[in-house]
């Protein structure tokens, strides 16, 4: 996973071979992946979220399909939801929010504890007590917004400009532990970020937090960031 292109980093002062601009990219989608908290594509992951009285789980991040709705009670044994059993809801589409929707007035007779005279799925979620719900399925932006992509070029070059050695006559490799302003940064060549990533006050760079502030989400996932 990578938030910009070898070229737009070199265009924002990165420099060195393909690998190693790649390096310090996969190190500026890292921290900009803590910093936001966000995923800028399409991603597979583990909500959990509470469920409002009216069935409504508002969900942290961008959801663009749902494989499983499953209710948290304790033991962690409880059946998945047939999809049936809700609809989703999607900021991708104009107006929209992200949302399951848990259709309270429905039931399945084949489902233990689901049947019409029990209450359907209503009285199944009130008899668990169950308040939240866990939502696997994919999650995201479709593509990565430009001016993330902006900011990660800007980052992956203050980075490599932060790590560069007091030596002018010694070179700096990827693979380099990095601190750069109180962040210890690993740069290594492969370019997937490693999940998951704790949440970050900062990404090192003013600029790069001052681009991204309008993607800011403080929400974690489970089984994602």
């Amino acid at each position: 996973m990578a938030y910009c292109s070898v070229e737009q980093a070199r265009d924002a002062g990165c420099t060195g071979t393909d690998g190693e601009v790649a390096a310090w990219i996969s190190a500026a989608t890292e921290r900009i992946t803590a910093y936001t908290q966000q995923f800028f594509e399409p991603t597979v992951a583990v909500v959990v979220a509470d469920v409002a009285p009216d069935g409504t789980a508002l969900l942290p991040r961008r959801v663009r399909s749902v494989t499983s709705v499953t209710p948290v009670v304790a033991g962690d044994d409880a059946p998945s939801l047939p999809s049936s059993a809700y609809r989703v809801t999607s900021s991708d589409v104009l107006g929209g929010v992200d949302a399951v929707h848990l259709r309270w007035g429905g039931y399945d007779d084949l489902i233990v504890g689901a049947e019409s005279y029990n209450g359907g799925w209503r009285g199944l979620f009130d008899r668990w007590g169950a308040e939240q719900a866990r939502i696997t399925g994919e999650f995201g932006y479709a593509e990565v917004p430009p001016l993330v992509a902006q900011a990660c070029a800007l980052l992956a070059a203050h980075i490599q400009a932060a790590a560069a050695p007091s030596d002018a006559d010694s070179t700096a490799a990827p693979g380099l532990d990095v601190d750069d302003e109180g962040n210890n940064v690993r740069i290594e060549n492969d370019t997937e970020t490693t999940t998951p990533v704790a949440p970050s006050a900062s990404t090192g760079s003013t600029q790069v937090d001052a681009l991204l502030v309008g993607y800011l989400n403080r929400t974690s996932l489970i089984g994602g960031i």
